[in-house]
Order: C-alpha cells, then structure tokens, then sequence
C-alpha cells in the first residue's frame, strides 16, 4: 500500500475543485465507514466481543505496522511515547469500540453511527474540560442542536413506550463510547502536532497493537474463551472492519486530507451517518418518521457548524 500523497500547494485554502480522484477518495472513505455499524453489528454473538476486538486490531494493526516499515517510517520510539501509544490505543482502538459492540446488541447499526457522529462536537467540549479553553458560543449552540437531534430521533420510543431499560443502556453505552474516543483524540491531536518526530501511520500503528493487547487482557481477565464464530457473516463482517473500515478507509482518508485538506475531508464524517440509517433501514428495518427525520437533520447541523467554526 502507498503512502498518502503529499498536500497539493493550495490544499490549504480548500478552495480548489475536487478531482476524480479526490472524488472517489471521498466515496470510499465515506462508504467504507458507513458500512461499517452494520458489519459491526455482526460481530457479537458467538465469540465475546473483546475476542472479537482482538482479531479485528491484530489483523489491522500487522497490517498497519508493515505499512509503517515498508514506507520507511519511524517505528522505533522511547517509553514515554509508548505510554501515549498506549493510552491512545486503549481509548480509540478497544474501548471506544468494545462500549460500541456492546450498544449494538440494543440499537440498530444506523442509530450507532448517528451518536458516533457526535464526536466532532464531543471533542471539543472535552478539550475545554481538559485544557480550560472555553469553546465559542457557536460551539456551545452547535451542541446543543446536536444533542437535540439525538433526542429527536430517539423521541418515538419515549413517547411510544419503547424507550425502555435496554434502548437506555444502548444509548448510555455509545455516548461512553464516543466520550471515549474523544479522549482517545486529545492524545492523537497532542501526537500529530508532532509529526516530523512521530508519523500518524506509524502511532496509529502501535495504538493498535496496544489496543488489541489490552483486549486480550481483559479477555484473561474476564474468562472469556478464544473461540470462532464460523457464520459466513462473522468472517466476512470481521474482514471488513479489519481491513477496509480501518486500514483502506484510513489510508483514504489521509490521503484526502493531504489532497483538499482536513477541512473538507472532515465532512465525511457529516456525510456517513445518512448512509449508515440508509444501509440499517435496507438491512435492518430501521422505521423512519418525521422526528427522525428532523433529529437527524438537527445532528448534521451541529456537526457543519462546528467544522465551519474551525
């Protein structure tokens, strides 16, 4: 696999017209991880989902590291940056995932990436938290459009009774998880300022490493046996997220970034979650009404008015 391409001259200003492949850089990156929540929801069942975690990050993580050597990119680094490695790796590449296999078990995939989508919005109020830096009033309103949207497209189940003990801890379990991941992110920003010191493909790929490890410990730890689910459905699913949703998706992705820059390449993340419900109300019945509708609306709002505000 080649490395991302270098930026264009002008892909700072994001003002340049996409090309064809900027075009189908974009479509694949956005497929790729709308795809994703339904392959996701695939996966548990049969084999426990930190088993299931460990497979999915030691076959992206081998194939990320070998991406890192055979492109010539640092990969030896000391301890201190390991433990950033680490910390990184058990937020973005095991927990955030793991509370996201469990919440499947009670949502439909499309709702999972819909509460995912809240990150952009998430991150930077966590960032403020950390970092004392107060987010604009922009900011603030965005997440408040936001997260109303995730009570208007969950609204038909209060009001019809059907938001009971187990939507409530589906919902409790992904809002974990996305607080997760932006932990994770705070890491990576700090990480990725530094990038002629440590490359993203080469922290990326001890995050996996580390993340799939600590998987397997709390696999140990738990008892849970590594066995094989041997559904067409699991193997095909685990392939997917393994090496499409994160390791193609990812180089994609970067490669966008260096194209049009972050900016633009951002709004995949806007763009996906309405893929997602299209893909869970073709695959899973997933019922649309006019509340989701206006919830899902008010979600993509949130997240375009703070991209914009960047």
């Amino acid at each position: 696999m080649s490395a991302p391409s270098s930026p264009r001259p002008a892909a700072s200003s994001g003002q340049d017209a996409f090309a064809p492949l900027d075009y189908g850089l974009y479509a694949l990156t956005v497929m790729a991880w709308s795809f994703s929540w339904y392959a996701l929801s695939l996966q548990p069942g049969v084999v426990a989902n930190e088993v299931s975690l460990v497979y999915r990050f030691v076959i992206a993580g081998a194939i990320m590291v070998a991406w890192a050597t055979v492109s010539g990119r640092r990969m030896a680094f000391p301890l201190a940056e390991h433990a950033r490695f680490a910390a990184m790796g058990v937020c973005i590449f095991s927990t955030n995932f793991l509370l996201f296999y469990y919440g499947s078990a009670y949502l439909v995939s499309g709702l999972l990436s819909v509460v995912f989508s809240l990150a952009s919005l998430t991150n930077v109020f966590l960032a403020a938290l950390v970092w004392r830096d107060l987010p604009s009033r922009r900011t603030v309103l965005a997440g408040a459009i936001g997260f109303a949207g995730i009570g208007l497209m969950f609204w038909p189940k209060i009001t019809e009774g059907g938001f009971d003990a187990e939507v409530a801890t589906g919902l409790g379990l992904c809002i974990a998880g996305t607080l997760c991941f932006s932990a994770g992110s705070l890491i990576s920003a700090q990480l990725s300022k530094r990038r002629a010191e440590i490359p993203l493909v080469s922290a990326n790929a001890w995050g996996m490493v580390y993340g799939a490890s600590w998987c397997a410990i709390l696999a140990l730890v738990m008892g849970k046996p590594f066995g094989w689910d041997p559904r067409p459905d699991y193997l095909w699913s685990l392939l997917f997220l393994a090496v499409v949703s994160t390791v193609i998706a990812f180089a994609a992705y970067l490669t966008l970034v260096g194209r049009i820059g972050s900016g633009r390449a951002g709004y995949a993340t806007v763009v996906f979650p309405i893929f997602a419900l299209l893909v869970s109300t073709a695959l899973e019945g997933y019922q649309w009404t006019l509340t989701a509708f206006a919830g899902l609306a008010l979600v993509i709002a949130g997240n375009v008015l703070v991209m914009r505000g960047r």
